[in-house]
């Protein structure tokens, strides 16, 4: 049995476009559900749009998303990386999807604890949360799994579906990374 990872996770480029495209769109009704950033209406231009954006974000030392890759077929199944970055308190945020056919097989664990190294080892953060809808109870346990810590649920956190909602606070310090 091999010991090469399952999974890679680095920086979109420009090719990725594609494969990106394709896997929104395989998962559309589940990303529309969760995610503001997509619509039924999702098209390859979006997903170009989307890898500049990120070219952008990582240039300006901003955020630093990043794309989840099967490391066989070098397909896109989801993404995750380092966002809402406060410098002077040296906390980020992180955040994960995976498209549904990857679901359910440690995708999500695997690219979050990429982006809790990236957060600590190179971009010097001393905390990472991760934010998550009392009712997404996969995003929860992908959070637990890291050595996340439930700090609390914070009233109307996060905006979702047009409205204001509660949301579990977890905090990961570089200690409690699994």
């Amino acid at each position: 049995m091999s010991d090469a990872p399952k999974y890679i996770v680095r920086r979109l480029e420009l090719s990725d476009a594609g494969a990106f495209y394709s896997a929104v769109r395989e998962s559309i009704d589940e990303l529309v559900y969760w995610m503001p950033w997509c619509s039924k209406d999702y098209t390859p231009l979006d997903a170009e749009n989307w890898i500049k954006t990120t070219m952008q974000l990582w240039a300006a030392d901003a955020e630093y998303p990043l794309g989840i890759f099967d490391a066989v077929s070098g397909a896109v199944i989801g993404g995750t990386g380092v966002n809402h970055i406060n410098r002077a308190y040296r906390i980020g945020n992180i955040g994960y999807w995976v498209s549904s056919r990857h679901t359910g097989q440690g995708v999500a664990r695997f690219a979050a604890h990429h982006s809790a190294l990236l957060g600590f080892n190179q971009l010097g953060l001393t905390r990472l949360e991760i934010v998550v809808l009392t009712h997404n109870k996969a995003s929860q346990r992908v959070a637990e799994s890291l050595g996340a810590k439930l700090e609390c649920e914070a009233r109307n956190r996060l905006y979702f579906q047009g409205k204001p909602h509660n949301a579990l606070v977890y905090s990961l310090v570089p200690g409690d990374l699994r």
